[in-house]
This record gives C-alpha cells, sequence and structure tokens, in this order.
C-alpha cells in the first residue's frame, strides 16, 4: 500500500471520528433540553367570568302563617295549585273563637247597661245640687250648709261613676273587636296571587303562632313565578368586579341541556359568613356575597330551590393579544403590575419580591420575561405589555414550568405528552 493511499484512508477514518464525535455531542445536549409544551402569544377573543353557584328563587315568595292557635279543620288547596289573592286557603276550627265574641257581646251589652244608670246616677245628682243651691240662695233655712256639701260630694262622685263606666263600655268593645278579628283569622286566605310550592301542614293538625320559631308556625309557602331568579354566593375576591346589568348564563341542574340568560339585579353589600373546617383542624370562616341574577325567560315548569350555576360576564376583549393561562408564573425579579396584580408598595425594601411572567423560547433557549396582564379569560390572560405577536412562550406541564431555570434549554414535548390546562403556574 502507498504511502499516498495510507493517509487518505487515515483522513477519512479522522473525518469519520469528528463526525461521530460531534454526533454524539448533540446527542447528548438534546437530551439535557427539558421537554416543554410551547404556544404562540396570539391575538383572540377573551370573555372574562365569575361562577357561582346557588338556588333558584321566585323574586315574590310569601310564607303563609297563623296568627291564632287551633285545629286545621279543612285545607282549600295541593301543593303546585295555582292561587289567587283572597282566595280561601286553610280553615282552622272556629268553635272557641265564635264562643269568645258571643261572651265579648254580652259582656258589652252589660257595660251598656251600666252607662246607662251610671248617666242617670249622675242626672239626679246634678238635679239635687241644683235644687239644694237653689234654696240656699233664697235664704230660708229649709237646707243647711252641710246638706249643700253632701249634694255636692254626690254629684262628683256619679261623675266619677260615669266615666268608669264610660271606660268599661271602652274596653268592652275592644276586647269584642279582638274577639272577632281572632274569629276572621279562623279563615286563612292567599295573600298574594301564585303557586303553593309548599303545603306543611295536613287537616286535623294544630296551628300555632310562629312567634319563636318560623318554621314552627309555618303552613304553607307561596310563590309568585311570573319574576324567577337565581341567588348564588359570589366569593369576596369576584364580588368587586360585578355590576348590576351584567349578563349572566344560568346552568341549572334540571335542565342539563339548556342554560338561560340573565341579568344582575342585586348585589348584597353585606357578607354571609360560612363556617369551614380546614385541614389543619382549625374553624376557617369563608365570605360571601349574595348576588340576585333576574332569569329573562325561565322555563315553564321551573320550580324555587332549584341548584343552579351562574356565569357571570364582567368584561370582554376582542382581539387582542394573549396567552395561556398556565404559563404564566412568578420569579423572583424587579416587580411589574398588573391589572389584575396592582404593585404592592407595603413590602420593606431588602425583600425579594415575586414578578410574574412566562418563558419565551428563541433557539431552542427559555427566558423568563416579565409581563403584564389584563382579563382572565376560561383558558387565556390578556397581554397588556411585555410580549409581541407569534413570540413562542412555554405553555406547560405545571409541574416543568415551576421547575425550569432561566436560560435552560427546552425541546417541544410529544403532542400527546401534555394536556391542555388551565392552571396559573
Amino acid at each position: 500500500m502507498s504511502r499516498r493511499m495510507k493517509l487518505g484512508l487515515a483522513g477519512t477514518a479522522l473525518v469519520v471520528l469528528v463526525g461521530a464525535v460531534v454526533g454524539l455531542t448533540a446527542a447528548k445536549k438534546s437530551k439535557s433540553a427539558v421537554e416543554v409544551r410551547m404556544d404562540k402569544v396570539a391575538t383572540r377573543d377573551l370573555v372574562a367570568v365569575v361562577t357561582a353557584s346557588g338556588k333558584i328563587k321566585a323574586q315574590t315568595q310569601v310564607d303563609v302563617s297563623s296568627d291564632i292557635q287551633g285545629r286545621i279543620t279543612k285545607i282549600g288547596v295541593k301543593e303546585g295549585d295555582p292561587v289567587l289573592k283572597g282566595q280561601f286557603l286553610i280553615q282552622i276550627d272556629p268553635a272557641q273563637y265564635q264562643a269568645l265574641v258571643a261572651r265579648q257581646k254580652a259582656l258589652l251589652a252589660a257595660s251598656q247597661g251600666e252607662l246607662i244608670r251610671a248617666t242617670a246616677n249622675r242626672d239626679q245628682a246634678r238635679r239635687l245640687v241644683d235644687r239644694a243651691l237653689e234654696l240656699q240662695r233664697s235664704g230660708t233655712d229649709l237646707v243647711s250648709k252641710e246638706q249643700v256639701e253632701t249634694a255636692q260630694t254626690g254629684y262628683e262622685v256619679a261623675i266619677a261613676n260615669l266615666n268608669s263606666a264610660k271606660a268599661q263600655v271602652d274596653q268592652a268593645r275592644a276586647a269584642l273587636d279582638e274577639a272577632e278579628s281572632n274569629l276572621r283569622k279562623t279563615t286563612i286566605v292567599s295573600p298574594i296571587d301564585g303557586r303553593v310550592v309548599r303545603l306543611a301542614v295536613e287537616e286535623g293538625e294544630v296551628a300555632v303562632p310562629g312567634t319563636f320559631s318560623k318554621e314552627t308556625g309555618l303552613l304553607m309557602t307561596i310563590a309568585d313565578l311570573s319574576v324567577i331568579q337565581a341567588k348564588v354566593q359570589v366569593d369576596e375576591t369576584d364580588v368587586v368586579r360585578l355590576h348590576q346589568g351584567d349578563s349572566v348564563q344560568v346552568s341549572i341542574d334540571a335542565f342539563p341541556d339548556t342554560s338561560f340568560v340573565g341579568r344582575v339585579t342585586k348585589i348584597g353589600n353585606s357578607a354571609k359568613l360560612t363556617t369551614g373546617q380546614s385541614t389543619t383542624g382549625t374553624t376557617d370562616r369563608a365570605v360571601d356575597f349574595d348576588v340576585e341574577v333576574t332569569l329573562l325567560q325561565p322555563p315553564a315548569d321551573i320550580r324555587p330551590d332549584l341548584s343552579c350555576t351562574a356565569r357571570v360576564v364582567t368584561d370582554t376583549r376582542n382581539g387582542v393579544l394573549s396567552i395561556p393561562i398556565i404559563a404564566l408564573t412568578v420569579r423572583e425579579n424587579e416587580p411589574v403590575t398588573t391589572e389584575m396584580a396592582p404593585r404592592d408598595t407595603s413590602q420593606k425594601s431588602g425583600k425579594k419580591k415575586e414578578t410574574e411572567g412566562v418563558f419565551v423560547v428563541r433557539d431552542g433557549i427559555a427566558t423568563f420575561r416579565p409581563v403584564r396582564v389584563g382579563i382572565a379569560g376560561d383558558e387565556y390572560f390578556e397581554v397588556v405589555s411585555g410580549l409581541k405577536d407569534g413570540e413562542t412562550v412555554v405553555s406547560g406541564s405545571y409541574q416543568t414550568i415551576r421547575d425550569l431555570k432561566d436560560g435552560a434549554r427546552v425541546k417541544p414535548a410529544p403532542a400527546d405528552s401534555t394536556t391542555k390546562g388551565g392552571k396559573k403556574s
């Protein structure tokens, strides 16, 4: 073999060796790259919503109870029946109240007779006084000074008796009015037009006034179903984003294939505190606010107390830059402000602060970049500043973004290795 051939073979072997080393180095670098899901910064239409759950209720609902005690002898309606204002509902045994009316009438008659007698006595006493005074003025000795004083005293007593008789008549008449009022209360009629949505008693039971317990005295509930509302509880962090007139989509569990349009008509000004047991065993107080949503076209067969979920549209953005919610993360950096989280100036100087941002991918390198975000849709954040249309950002997985380091080498993950998510890291 010639020397030239030997040099050629040695050169070929060297090229192959160098190629192998380069290939192994590239493969090693490729293996060290972190597999991530990537997304483009793009323009989208976003809708910000607040979701809350609650119950369906009628705008006007009246609990019917009894003001008197007595046994129920008749019920004129059934649960689910429509009723008109003034329609008969329940009859309470009137016997004892009829007897009381008769007794009070007799007492009134007796008092009126006593008043007539007291009036006659007063008139007689007045005549005696006038006669005694006339004789005294005539200068005769037919009447003494003591007799005149006695006549005047008798007259004053007669007046006092008359006033007492009048008071007794007034008292007897008031007692009769009360007895007649209680007798009328033995017949209970509907206070509004509506539907009987709850019937809590049966014939033969004893109706009692609900003085100490509303549930104890409840006979039935009548609801005006012409205006239907969804009463939901909204968390304190979301209620400030709601306004009267906001558009709402209401899903009712009893109508799973249909959603109903409504408007926010009332936002509670005071919180409802609910007690919850935390994982540490301590009792926490969750703060919710009642929000009423009026349905524009409720179904005809809707009923109060059905479970529902309301999605309140609080804001919209058309054609704005956006990123997946899961792409947004936090790192120690110079703080920037966002519409969702204003700059915190309360922290002491020198303390490390966290900045919201995303990992931007360029030439296989992920670089953390602070961004300012606006409203949040179901899956995407609005980008206010910090990114440009078409840039590539890391969008998953959640744990990968949490562990990712600034300047790390990344590569696209297989399409089926991650699932789409909306969780903020």
